[in-house]
């Protein structure tokens, strides 16, 4: 099966908010610690200036049980070991608005419900947070900003970002919504679905999901990332392509870009 590269060309920011305490070389050369959570696992990097990554990635398994607290806790130990950055963007595996998480499958949404990530982490770090979807920011690190593009996370559970143009779309959290005898996106196609029926069943699966988005979204371009898309075998379309799943962390630059989400905590 023939993938399409992994790292994007960088997009620069047009300018960089939240950061009223920045030095005059953070403000017009900033560096953003990158912070992918998964169902699985912790990661992160530190990009320059270009969005490039001038470190290697830092990797956790995910605690569980993992209410905020733990989650706060073990991301800042996560990143000591990183080079100094200027600001921080973080992707989380649930409904994100108004800088809080409304919802967390992975970690449980009665605990997480209301939950200000973004603040405890500025509070702890001490640089300004931008806080979103992981699949939105893995689709900011994958796409071209042409047309009508679908990005579907394949890891722990499944995860959806849309964009058109290159501006992102209202979040849907299709992970939650039956696909099929009334599982939902994440019971069929989830890690835990490619444990019990392997992995010839679960690429049929695969399939049947790309035809049912094709018909519902019909995307000009489809990308396919996360920690399982590398168990995906035989010839895709050629519009839809398997993306690297380092694509998370490297959506981190963008998520600065004003146009894309308002300013958030700044850690005062």
């Amino acid at each position: 099966m023939k993938k399409t590269p992994t790292t994007p060309t960088a997009r620069p920011a047009a300018a960089i908010g939240d950061s009223a305490n920045a030095s005059p070389r953070a403000a017009i050369h900033p560096s953003t610690l990158a912070i992918d959570i998964g169902g699985t696992g912790l990661k992160a990097s530190v990009l320059d200036s270009a969005g490039q990554m001038i470190s290697e990635r830092v990797t956790v398994p995910t605690p569980y049980p993992c209410p905020p607290a733990t989650m706060v806790r073990t991301l800042v130990k996560l990143v000591k070991p990183l080079p100094a950055f200027d600001r921080v963007a973080v992707g989380f595996p649930g409904q994100i608005r108004h800088h809080k998480v409304m919802t967390a499958p992975h970690f449980g949404t009665e605990i997480w419900s209301g939950f200000n990530l973004s603040q405890a982490l500025a509070e702890k770090l001490g640089k300004p947070v931008r806080l979103l979807n992981d699949a939105d920011i893995q689709g900011l690190g994958a796409i071209h900003g042409h047309g009508l593009e679908l990005v579907v996370t394949l890891g722990t559970g499944v995860g959806t970002a849309l964009f058109r143009n290159g501006d992102l779309m209202p979040h849907l959290e299709l992970a939650h919504h039956p696909i099929r005898k009334n599982k939902t996106y994440n019971q069929y196609l989830g890690k835990a679905a490619f444990d019990e029926v392997g992995k010839e069943k679960w690429n049929r699966r695969v399939r049947r999901m790309i035809d049912l988005l094709e018909n519902l979204i019909n995307p000009d371009t489809m990308y396919i990332g996360g920690g399982n898309a590398s168990k995906i075998v035989g010839q895709l379309p050629p519009h839809i392509h398997i993306t690297s799943n380092v694509q998370g962390i490297l959506g981190g630059f963008r998520l600065w870009e004003p146009r894309l989400v308002e300013p958030q905590s700044n850690g005062q």
